[in-house]
């Protein structure tokens, strides 16, 4: 990947829904050269797929939380069935795995704290094997993007 390459993400990063033609201009390209590196770029898998920046609140999921996960055991088996569990649960948004104290940090959307709840009693605490669970609430938000720094 060079650097037009990463030009051509930023600027889709920052308008998705640009044309081809408008995306050429943005990063000096003409538009055939352009449709090119875009095509590259998904065949890659550098550009996964595109998608839509929804406002929870609303979209009627105005909580969001972080909750961090410390597992009773690390071996394969437990490991393996926490993340395919957690995979299925759809409130958990993001699910990482940490260096530290504790061993995933999940992001978490839910409409009331009933729902909340409701997800930790139904959805995380029968997966079973968790040791602890840290929970914060999002209050604000001071930065949001999802636009890559530039290289060099």
């Amino acid at each position: 990947m060079d650097s037009k390459d990463r030009q051509i993400i930023r600027a889709l990063q920052k308008n998705g829904r640009m044309t081809n033609q408008e995306l050429a201009e943005t990063v000096n390209l003409s538009p055939s050269p352009c449709l090119r590196r875009l095509r590259n770029l998904e065949s890659s898998g550098a550009i996964r797929g595109f998608s839509v920046d929804v406002d929870p609140k609303a979209y009627g999921l105005p909580i969001t939380v972080f909750v961090r996960i410390r597992l009773e055991r690390h071996n394969e088996e437990d490991v393996r069935h926490f993340e395919s569990r957690v995979q299925t649960i759809d409130e958990v948004l993001e699910c990482h795995v940490l260096t530290g104290a504790m061993d995933y940090q999940l992001r978490v959307v839910v409409s009331n704290l009933e729902a909340y709840e409701d997800f930790i009693r139904n959805r995380i605490h029968p997966i079973g094997g968790i040791a602890s669970i840290d929970t914060s609430f999002v209050y604000g938000t001071v930065k949001k993007t999802a636009v890559f720094p530039a290289l060099g």
